[in-house]
């Protein structure tokens, strides 16, 4: 395929975590290709994720109103081709997305493929090995479109200067900043909350701890954790998506779980350490440009069956809350070791 003046879509509609992954791939594809022309089609919350690639355009899919069932997404293809699309990246691979490759019909449409074969073989014990990243699968796409994808040397934008509103809420950066993002999809891929507050109360100590997390009954959790440590701000509730990103583009490190905000700060070149319950990063989804030991794992002698899913929606009795075999100082030495160094 000839490189000049092509203009790909690159589909990924969902989730968080999934949509934040594509951004470091993306912004190797326009550093390394800046003759390209991308636009990202994915839901109208996730558009901030791209805000950093001028390259780059977000159409937002309304999948609940004009683009809705078959006739929308008929719709949504005219519209696109309008735009002047000559190829395709799916990255996501899902129905919706298999659809729109029939109504782009002529049109270079390539799909990622999701090793659905492995990763069912790495959850039954047929295996235990690191299967290919989700970063890599995605760059895949680009390379069968005739776009080879270098992700070995990644660049990230400076932390954004924070506006008086986010200051009002942050202060000053006069001492190491940790977020602390406990929550996750499925409770299973949770820390123990009261073994988190452990984690937090040690960090508080010495550091400014930022809480991260969404809805209500969160918000409410974390309202109650910023009142029982010093040093604590809960930014739960606080804040828009954009808002969000440029604190998270100010932090030292980001301690997540096996969630979108990892996802979120490593995209923008944060260190982050993650907690993994019944899931685990050899199926692939790893935060961007981490060292392997940042992945704190449940113990796999207490807990042989790990991973026993991809997505932590599906575990046997008994290991409702295995992510609780990591003991708190792990967690706590791995943070100041990384500070530290």
């Amino acid at each position: 395929m000839p490189k000049q003046k092509q203009h790909i879509l690159v589909i990924r509609l969902s989730a968080m975590g999934d949509v934040a992954m594509s951004v470091p791939v993306l912004k190797a594809v326009t550093t390394q290709y800046p003759e390209l022309k991308i636009t990202v089609l994915t839901r109208p919350f996730f558009a901030p994720f791209f805000r950093d690639l001028p390259q780059v355009n977000v159409f937002e899919a309304d999948l609940k109103g004009a683009h809705k069932g078959v006739l929308g997404l008929f719709k949504l293809s005219k519209t696109l081709k309008k735009q002047g699309v000559n190829a395709v990246a799916d990255i996501h691979n899902v129905l919706r997305t298999k659809i729109l490759k029939l109504f782009f019909g002529g049109t270079a449409f390539k799909q990622i493929d999701k090793g659905r074969a492995e990763k069912k073989e790495l959850t039954q014990g047929k295996i235990f090995m690191p299967l290919k990243s989700t970063h890599e699968r995605y760059a895949d796409v680009f390379k069968a479109l005739g776009f080879p994808v270098d992700l070995s040397q990644p660049a990230f934008s400076k932390p954004v200067i924070l506006s008086d509103k986010l200051l009002n809420i942050t202060g000053s950066h006069d001492k190491t900043w940790i977020g602390i993002a406990p929550f996750a999809a499925h409770e299973s891929k949770m820390y123990p909350l009261e073994q988190m507050k452990m984690v937090i109360a040690e960090l508080s100590k010495t550091y400014k701890v930022f809480l991260f997390g969404g809805g209500k009954k969160e918000t409410e959790i974390l309202n109650e954790i910023q009142v029982e440590f010093e040093g604590v701000i809960n930014l739960a509730g606080k804040l828009n998506l954009d808002e969000e990103l440029d604190v998270i583009s100010n932090l030292d490190v980001m301690l997540s779980m096996d969630s979108g905000n990892g996802h979120m700060a490593a995209m923008l070149g944060k260190k982050v350490i993650t907690i993994w319950g019944v899931t685990h990063p050899y199926a692939g989804f790893a935060p961007f440009n981490q060292p392997a030991d940042y992945c704190l794992t449940a113990n796999r002698e207490e807990f042989p069956l790990i991973p026993t899913s991809v997505y932590g929606n599906k575990f046997p009795e008994g290991y409702e809350k295995v992510a609780a075999s990591i003991a708190p100082e792990t967690i706590i030495e791995k943070i100041k070791s990384v500070i530290q160094n």
